[in-house]
This record gives C-alpha cells, sequence and structure tokens, in this order.
C-alpha cells in the first residue's frame, strides 16, 4: 500500500484546503512531520485513518469529538481526499463526516449526513466511480489492505508511546493488543466452544442422572414397603456410581416386591373358598323365603277374587244388554237424522217468508213462482237501457279527455311563444362565443410559437451566468497554476545546477581503492571531492523534475479548461440573444417583452418575459379550449329552435280538430239521455233499477225452495218413527227409548269385557299357585332368615375383594418395578456415550482454558498462539535492535510462569555485556525508545505477513527521539533508512530540531491565527 495524495478540508485544525503530496515526500524515502505543539501534526495521520476507514484511531475517537475545524468558514464542509495504490489499483477515497451546515431557507443549522465516494483510475477511462455506500467502500478497502483500523493504526503509524507501555506490560496487557492485531478470536471461540460443549455436556449428564434418580423415585413409590426396607443412593447428579448404586437397588426392590405377590396369591385362594360356601348358603335362604312369601301371596289372591265375584256378574249382565241395544242403534241414528234436517228446513223457511212481502207471505210454492217469472222477464229488458248507460259514461270520458288535451296545448303554445320570442339574443351570443373561441386558439399558436424561444434563451441565459463565474475562477486556477510551473521550473533548475556544481562529490562517493576513476583514468584518489552544504543529490533533482512535469501538466490541463469554458460560454451567449418581440398589438405586459426582445438581456428580464408570454398563452388556451362547447351549445339550441316550431305548429292543428269532436258528442248524449229517463223509473241508475229486480227474483226463488226442503223433511221423519219402533220390538225392548237407554260405546263395552276377562284369568292363576306341592311345604317350614345368609356373604365378598385388590396390587407393583427397571437400564445405557463425550470434551476444554493438570504452564491455547506470534515478533524486532543498539541487546519471548499467573507472554531483553536476560522495564528512556522502535518494526513485519502478505509502502513513527543519543540516534536513522531497500517510505513525526537537519524531505505544520497548514520543504526548498 503506497499513499500518494492527501487533500484536507475543514479538518481538525486545518480552517482551509490543505494538500500534502506523498509522492514528493517518499522519493526521498525517509521524511520529517514537524511542527509546534498542537499545530496538527497527528491531526494529518487522523485524516489518513478518517480517509480509509472513516473514522480516527480509537484513542481519539472519543464520544462527542467533532472532526470538523472551527477555523472553517460555515460554508466549507469538512472533507478528506485519499489518493493510494494498494493491491496494484490506483484508488481516490472521499469522505466527509456528518456536520452542520446553514439551511437553505431560514435561519440556524442543520445537520448533513455523512458521505463516502471511492473512485478507481484507468488508464483508458481515467476516474470512474466504483459506490457511494459507507459500507460497501469499508469492505473493499479493508479487503484490499487485509488489516482492521486497529491493526492499520498499530502497524503503519507507529505509536511509540502504545509500543513503550508494552514492553513494560504484563501478560494480561499484551495479551489485549496482540489479540486486537492478530485477530485471534477464532481460538478465543474454540476456547468458548470448547466450554460451552463442556456445559452442554455436563448439563446432559446432569439431566441424565437427574431423570435416573427420577425413575428412582418412581421406582421406590412403585415398589411400596419393599422399597423401604433398603434407602436410595446418596449419590447427586453427575457423580460417576449413581448409575450403577440405583441399578442395584432397583434389583433389591424388586425381589421384596415379588415376595409380597405370592403371599397375596395364597390369601386369594383361602378368600375364594369362604365366599363360595357363603354364596350357597344365601341362595338356599333366599329359595325358601320366596316359596314362603308365594304360598302367602296366593292366599291372598284368593280371598280378593271372592270379594270381586259380585261386581263380575254385574258387568257380564250390562255387556249383554248393551249388545242387545246395538242392534237398534241404526234405526235410533235414523230418526235423530230425520229430526234434525225437519228442524233446519223450518227455520230456513222461516227466514225466507221473513224477507217476503206482507200479499206474499202465506203464498204456496205455484204462486211464488209465478212471481218468480214475472220479474224474470222484467230483468230482460233492461239490456238495452244498460248498453246505453254505459255508452254515456264513455261520452263523458271522452270529453274530459278532451278538455285535458285543449289546456296542455294552450300551455304548449304559449310556453313555446314566450321561449321564441328571446331567441334572437341567444342566436348572437352563441356565435359571439365561438368566434371569441376562434380568435383565442389563434392567439394561443402565436404564443405558444414565442413561448418557446424565450424558454431556451432563459436556459441559455442562466448557463452564460454559471459560466461567466466558472470562467473567473478558472482564470484564477491557470494563474495559479502557470505560477506554480513557473516556481517548480525555478526550483528544478536551481537544484540542477546546485547538482552539477557538487557533481564531483556525488562521483567521488562510487570511487574505491585500487579502481580507476572514470574522470581521470587514476587509481589513486588522494582528496576525493566532498559534498558541501545543501548537496543536492539524484533523487531530489529527480523529484523536483518530476514536481515541474506535474505542475506543468496542471497548467496545460488549466488551459483546456478555460478554452472549453469561453467556447461554452460563447455558445450560451449567442443562444441567449434573439429576437422575442411580437405583432403591433400588444397584449398587457408586452412591453416587458419588447424591453428584452433583442440583444442581450439579463436572467431576471427573461425571466420576466417567460412569465408574461405564460400567463399570456395560458388565458388564450383556456378562452380556446371553450370553443367546442360554445358549439355544441348553439346546435343543441338550434335544434330546440325547430322543435318549439313544430310543436306550436302540431298544437294549434289539434285545437281546430277538437271542436268537431266535441260537437257530435254532445249530440250523441242527449239522445241517449232521453232513452234512459224511461228505463231507470224511480232508481238512480238503470244498474240500480237492474239490481232491485234481481234481489226480488232472489228472494222469490228461496221462498219457493225452503218451502218445498220444509215438506220433503217432514215426510221422512215420519217414515223414520215406523223403522224405530219395529226394531226394538225385534231387539226385545218394550220401548224405544228403553233401547235408547240401554247402549253402550264400543269403548265401553271392551272395558267390560277386559275386567270380565281378568277376574277369570286371576281365578285360574290362583287355582295353579293353590295346587303347587313346594310352596305348601315351605309353608310348613320356620321362616326362612335371608338377611342373616346375606351378612355373612357380604363378609366373605369384602375379604375376597380385599384380597384380589392386594392381589392386583402387588402384580401391578412387580410390573411396574419390571417395566421401571427397564427403562432405568435403558437410561443408563444411552447415558454411557454421553459420559464418554462429556470426559473427553472435558478434558479438552481444560486444557485449552489452561486448568488442566495436563497443561503444566497453565497457558489458554489463545495465549499459546499469542505466545508464538510474539516469538515471531521478538525475533523480527532483534534483527533491528541488535543493529540500533550496536549488538548488545536481543529481545526474547519468555513462558515462564510469573507467581500464580498463567505463562505464555513474557518478553525480556538479553544484554550481551552482561549475558544476562533482563527486565525490559530496566532499559533507559533511550533504550526503551529503540527497543519499542524494532518492535514496532517487526510487528509490522509479522502482521503484514498475518495480513496476507499486502506490502506496506508507507509507514509513520510518532515521537520518541528526543530521549537518543547522536550516536545511537544515527544508527535508529540507518536502520530506518534500510527499509528503502524493500522501497517503503518512512515517515517520523518528531520535534527534535537535529532531525530536520538529517532529514532533507520534510512536512511542516505551521500553526497560524486562522488555522494550520501545511508546507512541503526538500533540501532547503519550501513549497507550500
Amino acid at each position: 500500500m503506497r499513499l500518494h495524495r492527501l487533500t484536507l478540508t475543514a479538518f481538525g485544525p486545518f480552517g482551509a484546503t490543505q494538500e500534502v503530496d506523498f509522492d514528493a515526500l517518499s522519493s526521498a524515502g525517509l521524511f520529517l512531520l514537524h511542527g509546534p505543539t498542537g499545530a496538527g501534526k497527528t491531526s494529518v495521520l487522523d485524516a489518513v485513518c478518517f480517509g480509509l476507514y472513516g473514522a480516527v484511531p480509537g484513542a481519539r475517537q472519543s464520544p462527542g469529538t467533532s472532526l470538523r475545524s472551527d477555523h472553517a468558514p460555515v460554508d466549507l464542509p469538512t472533507e478528506v481526499r485519499l489518493e493510494l495504490t494498494v493491491g496494484g489499483r490506483r484508488l481516490e477515497v472521499t469522505r466527509r463526516p456528518a456536520q452542520p451546515r446553514p439551511r437553505k431557507r431560514g435561519g440556524g443549522f442543520t445537520t448533513e449526513k455523512a458521505q463516502s465516494l471511492l473512485r478507481e483510475y484507468g488508464a483508458e477511462k481515467g476516474w470512474q466511480a466504483l459506490s457511494r455506500s459507507h459500507q460497501e467502500i469499508g469492505e473493499e478497502i479493508g479487503r484490499l489492505i487485509g488489516m482492521s483500523r486497529d491493526q492499520f493504526c498499530q502497524v503503519v503509524l507507529l505509536p511509540q508511546g502504545d509500543f513503550a507501555r508494552f514492553l513494560r506490560a504484563d501478560a494480561e496487557a499484551r495479551g489485549k493488543l496482540l489479540g486486537r492485531l492478530f485477530d485471534t478470536r477464532r481460538f478465543a471461540a474454540v476456547e468458548d466452544h470448547l466450554a460451552e460443549l463442556r456445559r452442554r455436556a455436563e448439563a446432559q449428564v446432569r439431566t441424565g442422572d437427574e431423570h435416573i434418580l427420577a425413575l428412582a423415585q418412581r421406582i421406590a413409590q412403585a415398589a411400596g414397603p419393599a422399597a423401604r426396607e433398603s434407602p436410595l443412593p446418596e449419590d447427586r447428579p453427575g457423580e460417576p456410581g449413581l448409575a450403577e448404586g440405583v441399578l442395584q437397588w432397583a434389583a433389591v426392590a424388586r425381589g421384596g416386591a415379588g415376595e409380597r405377590l405370592d403371599v397375596a396369591r395364597c390369601a386369594l385362594s383361602a378368600a375364594e373358598a369362604r365366599n363360595n360356601a357363603a354364596r350357597h348358603a344365601l341362595d338356599a335362604e333366599r329359595e325358601l323365603a320366596r316359596l314362603q312369601q308365594r304360598y302367602a301371596e296366593t292366599r291372598r289372591r284368593a280371598a280378593g277374587l271372592e270379594e270381586r265375584r259380585l261386581e263380575r256378574d254385574r258387568c257380564h249382565e250390562q255387556l249383554t244388554r248393551a249388545r242387545k241395544a246395538d242392534l237398534v242403534a241404526p234405526a235410533l241414528e235414523l230418526r235423530e237424522e230425520a229430526e234434525r234436517a225437519h228442524t233446519a228446513a223450518s227455520a230456513a223457511r222461516e227466514r225466507s217468508r221473513a224477507e217476503l212481502p206482507p200479499e206474499l207471505a202465506d203464498a204456496g210454492v205455484e204462486q211464488l213462482a209465478g212471481a218468480e217469472r214475472t220479474l224474470r222477464s222484467d230483468l230482460g229488458a233492461l239490456e238495452a237501457a244498460r248498453r246505453a248507460e254505459r255508452r254515456s259514461r264513455q261520452i263523458d270520458a271522452e270529453r274530459a279527455g278532451i278538455e285535458r288535451q285543449s289546456r296542455a296545448d294552450d300551455e304548449l303554445i304559449q310556453e313555446a311563444a314566450d321561449w321564441l320570442a328571446g331567441w334572437d339574443g341567444i342566436h348572437r351570443e352563441l356565435r359571439e362565443r365561438i368566434e371569441g373561441a376562434q380568435e383565442a386558439a389563434t392567439r394561443a399558436e402565436q404564443l405558444a410559437g414565442r413561448l418557446d424561444p424565450a424558454r431556451r434563451r432563459l436556459d441559455a441565459a442562466r448557463r452564460r451566468d454559471a459560466l461567466v463565474v466558472r470562467e473567473g475562477a478558472a482564470e484564477d486556477s491557470l494563474t495559479a497554476a502557470r505560477e506554480h510551473a513557473l516556481a517548480a521550473h525555478e526550483t528544478w533548475l536551481g537544484l540542477r545546477e546546485r547538482r552539477l556544481r557538487d557533481i564531483a562529490a556525488e562521483l567521488a562517493e562510487g570511487l574505491a581503492d585500487g579502481v580507476a576513476c572514470t574522470v581521470c583514468g587514476s587509481a589513486d584518489h588522494p582528496e576525493p571531492a566532498r559534498p558541501g552544504d545543501g548537496h543536492v543529490d539524484r533523487a531530489t533533482e529527480e523529484a523536483s523534475l518530476a514536481a515541474h512535469r506535474r505542475a506543468e501538466q496542471s497548467r496545460a490541463e488549466a488551459e483546456r479548461e478555460l478554452g472549453v469554458l469561453r467556447e461554452r460560454l460563447a455558445a450560451a451567449r449567442a443562444e441567449a440573444s434573439g429576437d422575442l418581440s411580437g405583432d403591433p398589438e400588444e397584449p398587457e405586459g408586452q412591453g416587458t417583452v419588447r424591453a428584452a426582445g433583442r440583444g442581450t438581456a439579463s436572467v431576471a428580464e427573461l425571466e420576466a418575459v417567460v412569465t408574461v408570454l405564460t400567463r399570456e398563452h395560458t388565458e388564450a388556451h383556456r378562452l380556446a379550449a371553450g370553443m367546442h362547447g360554445a358549439r355544441e351549445a348553439l346546435a343543441a339550441a338550434e335544434r330546440e329552435h325547430l322543435g318549439r316550431l313544430d310543436a306550436r305548429q302540431q298544437a294549434e292543428r289539434r285545437a281546430a280538430a277538437r271542436t268537431s269532436q266535441r260537437e257530435a258528442l254532445e249530440r250523441e248524449q242527449a239522445a241517449l239521455e232521453a232513452e234512459l229517463v224511461t228505463a231507470r223509473g224511480a232508481s238512480g241508475s238503470v244498474a240500480a233499477h237492474a239490481d232491485l229486480l234481481e234481489r226480488r227474483v232472489s228472494l222469490l226463488a228461496d221462498a219457493a225452495d225452503s218451502l218445498r226442503a220444509e215438506q220433503s223433511a217432514a215426510q221422512r221423519r215420519k217414515e223414520a218413527d215406523g223403522t224405530l219402533a219395529d226394531a226394538a220390538f225385534r231387539a226385545g225392548f218394550d220401548t224405544p227409548q228403553a233401547a235408547a237407554s240401554a247402549l253402550v260405546d264400543a269403548t265401553a263395552q271392551r272395558e267390560l269385557q277386559h275386567r270380565i276377562d281378568a277376574w277369570q284369568a286371576e281365578a285360574a292363576a290362583v287355582a295353579d299357585r293353590l295346587a303347587e306341592e313346594d310352596a305348601r311345604a315351605a309353608a310348613a317350614q320356620p321362616p326362612a332368615t335371608p338377611d342373616a345368609a346375606q351378612s355373612a356373604y357380604d363378609a366373605s365378598g369384602r375379604l375376597l375383594r380385599d384380597s384380589a385388590a392386594a392381589l392386583a396390587a402387588a402384580q401391578e407393583r412387580c410390573t411396574e418395578l419390571g417395566r421401571l427397571s427397564r427403562q432405568t437400564a435403558d437410561e443408563v445405557r444411552r447415558m454411557g456415550p454421553l459420559r464418554q463425550e462429556h470426559e473427553r470434551v472435558a478434558r479438552l476444554a481444560g486444557l485449552t482454558a489452561g486448568t488442566s493438570a495436563d497443561n503444566e504452564r497453565k497457558m489458554r491455547l489463545e495465549a499459546y498462539v499469542l505466545a508464538a506470534r510474539l516469538e515471531q515478533v521478538a525475533a523480527a524486532a532483534t534483527a533491528r535492535l541488535q543493529r540500533m543498539s550496536s549488538g548488545r541487546y536481543t529481545l526474547v519471548h519468555s513462558d515462564a510462569r510469573s507467581g500464580g499467573r498463567r505463562a505464555g507472554l513474557g518478553l525480556h531483553v538479553v544484554d550481551s555485556w552482561t549475558g544476562r536476560e533482563r527486565d525490559t522495564a530496566t532499559l533507559s528512556g533511550g533504550e526503551t525508545f529503540f527497543a519499542s522502535l524494532a518492535l514496532a518494526l517487526g510487528l509490522a513485519d509479522v502482521v503484514t505477513d498475518e495480513a496476507g502478505g499486502v506490502r506496506l509502502d508507507t509507514l509513520f513513527i510518532d515521537e520518541g527521539f528526543g530521549s537518543l543519543d547522536e550516536q545511537t540516534l544515527d544508527e535508529v536513522l540507518d536502520v530506518l533508512d534500510s527499509l528503502r531497500e524493500r522501497d517503503r517510505s518512512v515517515g517520523i513525526v518528531s520535534h527534535v530540531a537535529d532531525l530536520r537537519r538529517r532529514i532533507p524531505a520534510q512536512l511542516e505544520v505551521v500553526k497560524e491565527r486562522h488555522g494550520s497548514a501545511v508546507r512541503h520543504r526538500a533540501a532547503g526548498m519550501l513549497s507550500g
């Protein structure tokens, strides 16, 4: 990774934009970064870290700290741009932190979000944007560099104070730093994983043992008294002997339960025998009690039959008379039906006679029939009068309809006359609307043709004004580029001249004793030239030449940019000029259009023109849009005009036709009225007179029918009386009334027969039971005692149930014990591999955690890996430490334990003068500095290899040189200068004044009132 250029704007103490050219500084291989305290030396390194990772080093990234410069103007945003080459790719990272900015509208400030931009340079396409995502840029930079921010700050920036503390720190502090640098989290994760596996396996074993103990408790509950003969094992979950103890205890419990099962079986057999004998005795007593009770019951039933014998004889006699009366029942029903018919016919005859006229109240059937025929003849003569009356009503309806039509036509004629009176005004108004819309459409087309050029001129004027501003800035940039190019050219010429003056000293550096000089050919070199003060070497001259060429390229680029801007400005000015004047008849606001119509106009004037034209075009377009509606309204009005004229003519023709129609209807109705007067008589209408005649005809017909029905009903009643008397005599009854009193319905007869049959069946059953021999024999014996036998049988049953329950409980206990014992054995077998796995994982976890007895030095796995890394770092640091200390000191790694602490991260220094190891805390200040510097450089090499071998071409060393004497400082600088052999550049951050004389390439940070600034120095030359 090589840094090329760093640009800081409003960052930290830098109020304006500052640029650091690392290419120019790195060309010498070793450069110095110096300046007064608080000027901002460390802020330059912070900017490098911020450009790469979006954050400053952890020690300086505290909450509430702002990266924005207090010296910067409010409108100048804070920004860091870093250009570097990494992984063979030329990249540029631009970052802006979250920062306040003025609101665009109103007062006050708003917070602008953080922004990032990653670009890549290609030979063909130049700079191409890759991403604006913070996350994507961070992942890409981290992947290319191969180091985290902490690793970068520790390896590239080399903070000497941290390594001095590292030398004196204990093993725990060293472990924290090395853990961050080498990312040994995976080994710590292995430790945690093994510890978690151990806890998980231990939990599984404990859970299994708890399950086994739970099964043991269930075995104790199931075994009952047998389990109390021996106590449960006292082992706890997780102890090795728990499983075997539980299995042995369960076997003892099963043996005791088996013995109790045999005892319960013997007790059940004895109880079953006693229960059978008691059951036989109970059955015998119950049978004797049943027979004695049966015989006594039979005697009671026989006495009851004798008591009910008289009732049985009475029922039999009543049933016999009812069956005889059934023969007379049809004649009785016929007589009752004839009597009901005669009564109904008499009532109907009386009702019909009440409605007849007095003169016909006592008339016979023939007289009533004659009067009916006379009325029917009169009713038939009224049919023609009915037709005449219906026609008269129709004529009334037709005349009413003619009157309604006449009124409707009169209203229509009047409405049409009123509407037609205003037709001329309506027609003229609609024609004017159409003509106005047509004029507005023409005007809109004209304005549209002028509006587009006006808008194009306005856009061109805006571009013209913006380009004028950019032209001024480009001219300033070109002037600055020309001055910079001239200064760079003069610097290069001066350096070249000084090098040529001292070229002899440069050639003398390549002389060797006994080797001929390339200039004079002599092998003797008695007085070789020595470089004087301000000597310029080849690298300095070439760096100056490169700076001169870059300045020339910048000047040419500035000239090209200015030329392009001027061409675009000329085109914008030409487009912004033109003619916008319209026709002589100017609308409102046309004065503004005429004022900006020709020549060069300002943006404000052109905006006013566009506003006026837009308003007029909008208004004209709105008026033109109403033309279609106006035409449709005119067409609709013309259609309505023709319709109203036609409707008025039709109404006038209908009025003339109705006059003759009305006269014909009046003549026809007069003739019909004369005919109806005769036909109505005293009634109000012919229909009323006809209804009256129809009601009289109906009354006469009803009266005649009711009289005939009464005569027929009287004859049928007389015939039924004779039939009834004959039937009662044949059935054996003296009178029909006696037969009627003996009648009983079918239900009552069935009830009487059922009572007779029940008595006879009971008499037969009693006779059969009195003949039973066993019942008479039982009655002769003493009374039975079934209750005593039942009590004896219940007692034997309880004993049998208790014995059976005891046996079932013993069997269930044995079955349950067998099942639980099998479960326990299965669980013990299942837990076997888990116990083995737990023992294996526990040994591994103890070994990696440093708590196992096999780990003699009590080193954790992560500490072991870090110890290996520390050993590599000590070896790499020793190569430089021996050179810095003239071969005196060597750094060695120690894994010895100190007191009760764990071993692995010890660091000692071996003093070759004494041959003994010393604690690093005993080194002096200068010795501590170059020891820590050697350690930092060695650590940088190891971390670089660990990160994937990413080449680090730029390193920074922060402070610590003030503690060195002159000789040691020379040796340290020789070591740092040797880094150039690997094409590295090293930046030293220091206040030591002697370093300014020894290191020609310098970056000075100047502290000023309005913010710090940077200045580049190379071989005595100064550039801002």
